[in-house]
């Protein structure tokens, strides 16, 4: 749909076992049926740690999914693995103003941060999303873009992440979540728990639209 409209499709990937879902892209006949050239791949957090090292959001796309497809190697926007957490963060933020001054990337008119298509999400256990992890100060970014985190409570301590107003100004958001370790958040998320202290995936809350997608045992508790 994006891409017959705009001649672009911006898609922001995670890291974890979210890679998983999108085998079935690189067989027939979805392969053969996107138009993977309008494609423009971004990643929502980062470890920042070398591109071919095993904790790598990158490499795990990379190795399951993006090495599997034509999508332009320029439009695969990886941190720059050089840089210190802080450096990478503000270059990846410059990367993204430079692609909505090109207008590859569309701004929400509501917020003014970017307006990415399509945003694939997972969960953490504890109810963290992207590197924005409960009771963090991170959680309460308002400004910026993208930041860095030094003192993850999940290792690797150090990372980037998008804040919670580019997430929520997704025109869609995946959260696609499996497995029986994270029955107790989406409870929390979705059911009727009254919950003071909202984890962080109850803070996703986007401007477009919102779907969950659970297996069986994620969902065990609802």
């Amino acid at each position: 749909k994006f891409s017959k409209e705009k001649g672009s499709f911006t898609v922001v990937l995670s890291g974890g076992s979210l890679i998983k879902s999108l085998r079935k892209l690189v067989e027939p006949p979805y392969v053969d049926a996107i138009d993977w050239s309008t494609w423009h791949v971004f990643w929502v957090d980062e470890r920042v740690v070398p591109k071919d090292h095993d904790d790598s959001n990158y490499k795990l796309a990379f190795d399951g999914f993006l090495s599997k497809v034509p999508i332009l190697p320029g439009n695969v926007y990886a941190i720059n693995d050089a840089l210190s957490a802080e450096g990478a963060a503000d270059d990846y933020e410059t990367c993204l103003k430079h692609l909505v001054k090109s207008n590859v990337l569309s701004v929400s008119t509501a917020t003014g941060f970017p307006k990415f298509d399509l945003m694939l999400l997972g969960m953490g256990p504890d109810g963290h999303v992207a590197s924005l992890f409960p009771g963090h100060p991170l959680v309460k970014e308002n400004e910026k873009w993208v930041t860095f985190i030094k003192d993850s409570p999940k290792p690797p301590p150090e990372r980037i992440t998008f804040t919670f107003p580019v997430i929520n100004s997704s025109a869609h958001i995946a959260l696609v979540i499996c497995g029986a370790g994270k029955a107790g958040p989406v409870h929390s998320a979705l059911g009727n728990s009254q919950n003071s202290d909202p984890l962080p995936v109850q803070m996703v809350s986007p401007e477009g639209e919102l779907v969950w997608f659970l297996d069986k045992d994620a969902a065990a508790k609802l």
